[in-house]
C-alpha cells in the first residue's frame, strides 16, 4: 500500500480539482484508490451522518465504494469547536486512524490535505503528524502568483524532507506559462524539486453558475429561471457612459454584468453582447422593457439588495476559488490531468510503474 498526501499553504489552490482529475486518471489505469479527508471543515448531511462536502463529492466522482463515514472520519462541528476548550476531543486522531487503517488493502491512498499542513493542529490531526504517522509522501499544489511561489515548494521540502514528492503549479496565467515552464520548473529541478504538472489558469474551472451566484449574493431571479445553470467567467462593472458601454462590452465574454437598476441603458446593452446574466443592485427591479428583452434572448436578470460595491466585494471574494462540483468541471479535470501531469514520473517515484 501506498500513501500520497495532497497539501498545500492555503486554502483554494485547486487541490479538489487535481485530487478528482488524478483520481479518475489513476482508476482508469487500473489502480485500486481509496480517499481519506482527515479534517473535514464543509459541512454537509448525508443520511444520518454529518461529513465534508468534499469528501462526499469526490466519493460520487470517483464512485468509490467506501462509506462515507470512512473517507469523512472527522468533521469540525460547532460541537467541536466548544469542546477543545473543555479537552474532550482526544478521539479526532483516534477516529482519522481507524478510517485510515480500514482503506490498507488499497493500492493508493490519497488524502486530503486542509488549508496548510499546521491545520487541526489543536486536535491532533493536523497535516504533519498526519504525513508522519502514514508515511505519506506528499505533492504540494499551489497557485502561481509571482516568483515567491517558489518559497513554497522550497519551504516543504525542508519542512518534510523524504516525505515531500513533488510539486504542482496551478493556475498559471496564459501570459505566464512559458516562463514558468521555461524558469521556475528548471529552478525547482535544480534545488531537488520533482514539478509534476504546470496547469495554466483555466475558464472552466474557474467559472460559476448563475446560481451559485445568486446563492453567494442571496439574490431573486426576476426572469429567466431555466438559464440559471450557465457557466459566467468574467464580470463587469455597468458604470461607464453609453457611448463607450458597447464597445467596452464586446470585449468581455461570458460575463456577468453589475449594475444599477435605474441603468436600463447599460442593461439594454449588455444583452447585446455575450452576457450570462445581469444583476441589479439596491434592491430595485427594472422596467418591463428590459425584462421582455431579457427573455427574448434568455438571459437571466438578478436582483439583490446590496449596492454595488458591496456586490463586487462578495463576488472578488469567490472569484478563484474553483468551484468544481459540476460534471463539465469533473471532465475538464480529468482532461487537464491527461494533458498536463506526468503520470508515468509520479508512478514511478512512489512504486506503482
Amino acid at each position: 500500500m501506498t500513501t500520497v498526501y495532497i497539501g498545500s499553504k492555503n486554502s483554494h489552490t485547486g487541490k479538489t480539482f487535481f485530487t478528482i482529475g488524478l483520481g479518475l486518471a489513476l482508476i482508469e489505469r487500473g489502480i485500486d484508490i481509496g480517499y481519506i479527508k482527515p479534517f473535514g471543515k464543509t459541512l454537509i448531511k448525508k443520511g444520518k451522518d454529518i461529513v465534508d462536502e468534499d469528501a462526499l463529492f469526490i466519493k460520487e466522482a470517483l464512485n468509490l465504494k467506501e462509506p462515507i463515514p470512512i473517507m469523512s472520519p472527522f468533521v469540525y462541528t460547532f460541537e467541536y469547536q466548544n469542546a477543545i476548550y473543555e479537552g474532550v476531543i482526544s478521539n479526532a486522531r483516534q477516529k482519522v486512524m481507524d478510517a485510515y487503517n480500514e482503506m490498507k488493502s488499497k493500492q493508493l491512498i490519497l488524502i486530503g490535505g486542509g488549508a496548510d499542513l499546521f491545520e487541526g493542529t489543536v486536535l491532533d490531526i493536523d497535516g504533519l503528524s498526519i504525513i508522519k504517522e502514514t508515511n505519506a509522501k506528499t505533492i504540494i499544489v499551489d497557485t502561481w502568483i509571482s516568483e515567491l511561489t517558489l518559497d513554497t515548494f522550497v519551504s516543504h521540502k525542508q519542512l518534510l524532507g523524504e516525505n515531500f514528492l513533488g510539486a504542482i503549479i496551478n493556475k498559471v496565467p496564459a501570459n505566464l506559462y512559458n516562463h514558468v515552464k521555461q524558469k521556475a520548473v528548471p529552478f525547482l529541478n535544480s534545488k531537488g524539486i520533482t514539478v509534476f504538472g504546470v496547469f495554466k489558469k483555466d475558464k472552466v474551472l474557474e467559472a460559476i453558475t448563475v446560481r451559485q451566484l445568486i446563492e453567494v449574493l442571496n439574490g431573486g431571479v426576476l426572469c429567466c429561471e431555466d438559464k440559471l445553470d450557465e457557466f459566467v467567467e468574467n464580470f463587469s462593472v455597468g458604470a461607464m457612459d453609453v457611448d463607450t458601454a458597447l464597445s467596452y462590452f464586446r470585449k468581455i465574454s461570458n460575463k456577468a454584468v453589475i449594475t444599477g437598476a435605474h441603468r436600463t441603458d447599460i442593461q439594454l446593452m449588455a444583452m447585446e453582447t455575450s452576457t450570462k446574466c445581469i444583476i441589479l443592485t439596491g434592491g430595485l427591479f427594472t422596467n418591463d422593457v428590459v425584462i421582455g428583452r431579457a427573455k427574448q434572448k434568455g438571459i437571466p436578470i438578478i436582483s439583490v439588495s446590496t449596492d454595488t460595491f458591496t456586490t463586487v466585494e462578495k463576488i472578488e471574494k469567490i472569484m478563484g476559488k474553483t468551484m468544481i462540483r459540476e460534471k463539465s468541471k469533473v471532465t475538464r479535470s480529468k482532461e487537464i490531468i491527461d494533458n498536463d501531469f506526468d503520470m508515468d514520473t509520479f508512478l514511478k517515484s512512489i512504486g506503482l510503474s
